[in-house]
């Protein structure tokens, strides 16, 4: 039952929550971050959406991982030709572990596919914004390009917290793109969190 509640959320969310416009973000320059902003009127790229394509790989992880009872986040890696590489959703729970986010599994299941520790050329897609350790195993990966959907003020540590990237130690800085998907994302995380809340006010 659950599981087809999440999958309509999914559907549902993701239709309507996919942003028409770019602009360029705040942050620094060195980060070539661009933030999707719905209130901008800006051209989209030609070829804009399969990124929002590979960012419903994403948000289906996330569904399952709601599934599993775990926070709702999820993740794609896609190859320089478009492959997909690995999708991977949060099992921190599962697994015992508290590295086990999707960015980091999804990293570590497209290495393996391709048999290196590298992936230059490669693009991730995740459902919320990378925490700082996340963020580090992006940067440590090579990873050309990231995208995001929602942002995370909490412990988000791209464009919040530590901003790995701007970091002058940072020695790979990959393209980072935000609020794509950010509708469905958010509302994947609003209602797994009030369900959550509900629970532990039952008696």
């Amino acid at each position: 039952m659950r599981q087809t509640v999440w999958s309509r959320q999914i559907r549902k969310q993701f239709l309507v929550g996919i942003p028409r416009t770019l602009r360029r973000s705040s942050v620094k320059p060195e980060c070539r971050t661009h933030v999707l902003e719905a209130n901008r009127q800006v051209t989209v790229e030609p070829g804009m959406s399969e990124y929002f394509n590979f960012m419903e790989l994403a948000l289906v992880e996330a569904a399952k991982a709601a599934d599993r009872g775990e926070v709702p986040v999820g993740a794609a890696v896609v190859g320089p030709d478009n492959a997909v590489l690995a999708t991977a959703g949060n099992r921190c729970r599962e697994f015992n572990d508290a590295t086990a986010h999707a960015e980091v599994l999804a990293i570590r299941q497209a290495c393996r596919s391709i048999g290196s520790h590298r992936l230059d050329g490669a693009s991730l897609y995740v459902t919320l914004e990378p925490c700082a350790m996340c963020a580090g195993a992006i940067s440590l990966s090579r990873i050309s390009r990231l995208y995001f959907g929602a942002e995370d003020p909490k412990s988000g540590g791209v464009e919040h917290g530590a901003r790995v990237f701007s970091h002058p130690q940072c020695h790979h800085r990959p393209d980072v793109y935000g609020g794509i998907g950010a509708a469905a994302s958010e509302s994947l995380l609003d209602a797994f969190f009030r369900a959550r809340r509900r629970e532990f006010a039952t008696p």
